[in-house]
């Protein structure tokens, strides 16, 4: 998914070129666009839907429940935006290695109803210098395919963190291939 917009999407089908699809058309490849917004797209291929975000993909051809990895596709600037869900609810992240754990804003931990001020307080040394943080435990953290189950992350306080990071402790339970400006994450365990 490579572009969104209310009732289009740009996709690209087994690597070939972008392509514009309407709501309700089918690629030649079978692929067919049922709904889409400027967050997100439902498709259908092979009689299975999947809700995919800009820049993820649809990697192998199981049901969508055994489907296990993701691919990503960099933006402009490189990184890796992904849509995804914690503990059910819909956010977006950005892949960051560096980040030893998923790291949340305090206004997201809110946003999705996560109470985290129970959570063991500790300072986090940030490009911003010293911040607090709890920490936390996540019932379930999804990324396309991967669904991970009790991810530790750390809420950070104030608003020097713009977004979520897709952290290691995320990372490290998954493989990672990166080919160029596409990443694939596939579940490892």
């Amino acid at each position: 998914m490579v572009g969104l917009s209310k009732g289009q999407a740009v996709i690209v089908v087994n690597g070939g070129k972008p392509r514009l699809v309407r709501e309700g058309e089918t690629t030649p490849e079978g692929v067919k666009l049922l709904s889409a917004d400027s967050a997100q797209a439902v498709i259908e291929a092979n009689g299975v839907r999947r809700t995919l975000g800009l820049g993820q993909a649809v990697t192998g051809g199981g049901p969508a429940g055994d489907q296990a990895s993701v691919t990503l596709i960099s933006d402009s600037r490189g990184h890796f935006i992904a849509s995804g869900q914690i503990n059910g609810a819909p956010v977006q992240f950005v892949v960051d290695t560096g980040a030893t754990l998923v790291t949340l804003p305090s206004r997201e931990a809110r946003r999705i109803g996560l109470y985290y001020r129970g959570g063991a307080q500790r300072y986090a040394s940030t490009a911003n210098g010293l911040v607090p943080i709890y920490l936390v435990k996540l019932d379930e953290v999804r990324v396309g395919g991967v669904l991970l189950r009790n991810v530790d992350a750390a809420v950070q306080e104030g608003d020097s963190l713009p977004v979520i990071l897709l952290g290691m402790s995320f990372l490290n339970r998954v493989e990672m291939r990166q080919e160029g400006n596409t990443l694939t994450l596939k579940k490892r365990f």
